[in-house]
């Protein structure tokens, strides 16, 4: 309940009341993105099945009404991805920073999305999840192999007229499961929702 509350604080303090946003969360399979929506959605811990169809879920936080998608990451629901992005106001792409394995196939799904035209402008916050794991990788090494050393807008409040990025896109790293660290993600992300 601490970290609802906290969340809901913090979007009032940032005066987001009454706003509606369409978040995709997106990324490849077993990055954590279920659990992250549910963990959202009623704050409980639970073991869920691998996402066969695109679901969504109706969240509100402080007076913002979320409507957030998991679209699934396996191969097959990634070809759907696209035709999810009419009218979407930020992108969360979770990676497992434990599965060294995948960055490749991380960073290429998230290439074509910062390549894609119909995402042009659109804020991107990149989850490096399973911080909690010891083994997992450090943020600046998340950065490195998803090429995003140069290319983010700082985790303060930046305005975008100040910076040569085209669009909000920052790394945050995080335990969905210890609720660690999305709550600042999401404060950062907050301030680019209009």
């Amino acid at each position: 309940m601490f970290v609802i509350n906290w969340f809901y604080g913090i979007l009032n303090y940032l005066g987001l009341y009454n706003k509606n946003a369409k978040i995709l969360f997106l990324g490849l399979d077993n990055a954590g993105k279920t659990t992250l929506m549910h963990m959202l959605k009623d704050e409980r811990l639970a073991q869920h099945q691998p996402t066969q169809y695109p679901t969504s879920e109706e969240l509100q936080l402080a007076g913002i009404n979320f409507k957030a998608f998991d679209l699934g990451g396996h191969e097959i629901a990634r070809k759907v991805w696209r035709d999810y992005y009419a009218k979407v106001d930020a992108i969360v792409f979770l990676v497992d920073s434990n599965d060294r394995e995948r960055f490749t196939e991380s960073k290429k799904e998230l290439d074509s999305l910062l390549a894609d035209d119909a995402l042009q402008g659109i804020p991107f916050l990149i989850l490096g999840n399973k911080i909690d794991i010891p083994t997992s990788s450090s943020e600046e090494e998340l950065r490195h192999y998803l090429g995003l050393s140069n290319y983010t807008t700082g985790k303060g409040k930046v305005s975008l007229s100040d910076t040569t990025i085209s669009r909000p896109i920052e790394v945050f790293m995080c335990s969905v499961v210890k609720r660690q660290g999305y709550g600042e993600g999401f404060r950062w992300l907050s301030q680019y929702i209009k």
